[in-house]
């Protein structure tokens, strides 16, 4: 099979076409022919450096997958082949989407709705379980709730926009003053400009804080968030001493890591086939072209999802 890989680290153009063998599933695992797959943050820096979660070369990047399943192996009981599934390999050692063939768990991946196409739903699963499982399973939105997204404009914050909606949920996101529209459009209630606009001086009594950025980000939105409140941040670095002033407030300090999930991606899937939860796409290059899609992402200045797709899908 056809993967994209790399043997070193660096910029964008250490990534190149390689052929590989075809995996064989193992037990409780199916083998899927790949059809598109999203790009993430995450795999561009794991691309530029080591010292994150991987320390192998040669390394196929990519988690998102959306195809069709071409094997299954000994007691897969949920998928047959020829049933089109989409998922998330377990992060982050499950590693390798971004090839025409790829085997995972049978339950890291769902039934992809009939109405979505594999370029949709080869965006969705990390950025979405990401904010489904910092949103529902980690916080516990509810319905009439205060929700405040930073960076809601990106890949998990657009749809974590959504899944607030969903929910019953008042959301607020930050995003630079261009995106605005865009996050009204999802259904966000409000939008702060945050070049212009301090947050906190903007908004208040907030239920739940996603903050997937880096920075003092985190520290800032303890003066936003009530007693009984939560922040989920996507990125290490709280510390003790935040933690420990976000107890004396009463607010809980937690930071996620994403999981491969049966039911998050089957919950993810009645959102999309629902019409509440849609991965806006900014731009779909091919596999052979992956160079380009890191390039794109690395400017920070897109919205949304960047896809791949396998040649003939």
């Amino acid at each position: 099979m056809r993967a994209i890989s790399q043997s070193t680290h660096g910029a964008p153009d250490v990534l190149h076409e390689a052929v590989l063998p075809r995996p064989v599933p193992g037990p409780s695992q199916i083998l899927v022919a790949v059809r598109a797959s999203g790009v993430n943050p995450t795999d561009w820096k794991h691309r530029s450096r080591p010292g994150l979660f991987l320390d192998h070369l040669p390394l196929v990047l990519g988690w998102d997958v959306s195809g069709v399943v071409e094997a299954v192996g000994y007691g897969v009981t949920l998928f047959k082949p020829g049933d089109e599934v989409f998922g998330m390999l377990p992060y982050p050692h499950g590693v390798g989407a971004h090839a025409e063939y790829v085997t995972a768990p049978a339950r890291a991946f769902a039934h992809k709705p009939d109405g979505l196409d594999h370029v949709q739903a080869g965006a969705l699963p990390l950025a979405a379980l990401t904010a489904y499982q910092a949103l529902v399973d980690t916080a516990g939105v509810r319905a009439g709730q205060r929700v405040l997204v930073h960076a809601a404009a990106g890949g998990v914050g657009h749809l974590a926009v959504q899944i607030a909606k969903a929910r019953g949920a008042y959301v607020i996101g930050t995003a630079s003053a261009p995106k605005h529209e865009f996050l009204r459009s999802l259904g966000a209630d409000e939008v702060i400009d945050y070049r212009t606009t301090d947050f906190r001086e903007a908004t208040g009594d907030i239920d739940v804080v996603l903050d997937p950025l880096a920075g003092d980000t985190r520290a800032r939105s303890l003066d936003v968030v009530r007693p009984g409140g939560v922040i989920v941040s996507l990125l290490s670095g709280a510390g003790p001493d935040l933690t420990a002033q976000a107890a004396e407030r009463g607010i809980r300090m937690e930071t996620l890591l994403v999981e491969a999930d049966h039911a998050g991606m089957n919950a993810i899937a009645e959102l999309a086939a629902s019409g509440a939860l849609r991965a806006h796409v900014e731009a779909v290059f091919p596999l052979t072209e992956a160079s380009k899609a890191h390039a794109l992402g690395e400017t920070d200045r897109t919205s949304g999802k960047i896809v791949l797709v396998v040649d003939g899908s």
